[in-house]
């Protein structure tokens, strides 16, 4: 098996490993998710990964499988021979560590392209392969100016990362199957239990107490 196909499969696990882990454990409890918060945000979530209508969802979900599927062979390239990519554009940047950068900037390009292909942690694939090519256009302009040959690609890549960071997967995505459930039930829980009562119920309590002990007296 060669190292590029390696490569792919473990970054495919590595990400459904991090999105899964992120929906079982990272959602915040019930306990720790007040009433308030959930009204503040669930819409918004729900607004943003719901949004788009069934054609407009469908496009993005060719743009994912696009941008997703053509950005792991550059994320292949990066960690097939991290340090021949370190001294050829890292060092050109001057940042420290430059092999460092160079396997952070492989495994944001391959795991954040199965991200989006998978549709889970959308924002977090797509604002890791913005980064990337954030940085690769600096590095383009830096060095070569403003050579539309050589910025072309780098430009598609990260107009088609910030345009699924800005409208969401769409519908035939996994956030949103997974996600508006789980605040739904969160949201239940809320309403369910009986210590999560509003801060006007908690002063109301006192006051009504006091009201009585003053009256018997």
């Amino acid at each position: 098996m060669s190292t590029t196909t390696l490569l792919e499969l473990f970054g495919g696990f590595a990400a459904a490993c991090f999105a899964l882990w992120f929906v079982a454990v990272g959602m915040p409890s019930t306990r720790s998710a007040p009433l308030a918060v959930l009204t503040v945000v669930a819409p918004a979530v729900k607004s943003y990964l719901q949004r788009p209508g069934r054609l407009a969802s469908f496009g993005l979900l060719l743009l994912r499988l696009t941008i997703g599927a053509l950005m792991i062979h550059h994320g292949q390239e990066k960690l097939a021979d991290p340090q021949q990519f370190a001294n050829t554009y890292v060092a050109s940047l001057h940042l420290p560590f430059p092999l460092f950068f160079a396997y952070a900037a492989g495994f944001s390009e391959l795991i954040g392209s199965w991200l989006v292909i998978l549709g889970l942690l959308t924002p977090l694939g797509a604002l890791a392969l913005s980064g990337t090519m954030t940085v690769a256009a600096y590095q383009h302009i830096s060095t070569a100016g403003f050579n539309i040959y050589v910025l072309e690609l780098v430009l598609l890549y990260l107009g088609g990362s910030l345009a699924l960071l800005f409208n969401g997967p769409g519908r035939f995505s996994f956030d949103a199957g997974i996600v508006p459930a789980l605040l739904d039930d969160l949201s239940a829980d809320n309403d369910s239990d009986p210590e999560a009562a509003s801060p006007a119920d908690a002063l109301l309590v006192p006051v009504l107490v006091e009201r009585n002990f003053s009256n018997q007296a």
